[in-house]
């Protein structure tokens, strides 16, 4: 993978959602065929060996990507959304986020214990949005989970939240 490339490919957006906030804009490198590819054969590699049954992707990003992953490692996909999205009985979690509060849910029956579980999403900042979907997660005791990112800011040291046994893989990171 052309780290640079791929970095340098990164649409930053100034006071959004809400000021004070510099967002990462993924969608430049999901738009462009070339990179689209570097970052689905890029995490491919990564994860290949890893036993992978289930990707988990994050409402809405990690709908892009994961199931692009699961596909390429012969697993099931499994949607985290906002509360009320999902049709089925679910589990949820409500969580602080840099700029407030949300709930995420999942399906009761998506996952079982005997799942290799990874989830992805596009962007590791503060943590708490994978934070709660980890704890979403950890109620179906999988064999082992493993998350993946995009973009890690590594300034607001997001992946100290998590246990010393969950593997993190990023490809882009940031220091600010």
């Amino acid at each position: 993978m052309n780290i640079e490339r791929l970095t340098n490919s990164v649409r930053n957006i100034p006071d959004f959602p809400i000021k004070g906030i510099q967002f990462k804009d993924v969608t430049t490198l999901f738009k462009d065929a070339e990179l689209l590819k570097e970052l689905s054969d890029g995490l491919y590699e990564m994860y290949k060996e890893k036993g992978i049954t289930k990707v988990v992707g994050i409402e809405s990003r990690g709908f892009i990507m994961g199931p692009m992953m699961a596909e390429r490692l012969n697993a099931g996909f499994v949607p985290i959304r906002k509360k009320g999205k999902l049709p089925a009985a679910t589990y949820e979690v409500t969580y602080t986020k840099e700029y407030g509060y949300d709930t995420i849910q999942i399906h009761q029956d998506a996952l079982n214990d005997t799942d290799v579980v990874l989830l992805h999403d596009d962007l590791l900042a503060t943590g708490g949005t994978m934070n709660a979907a980890v704890d979403l997660i950890k109620k179906f005791n999988p064999q082992k989970i493993y998350l993946s990112f995009l973009i890690e800011l590594l300034d607001l040291k997001g992946r100290e939240l998590f246990d010393p046994e969950i593997e993190i893989n990023t490809i882009i990171r940031y220091n600010n």
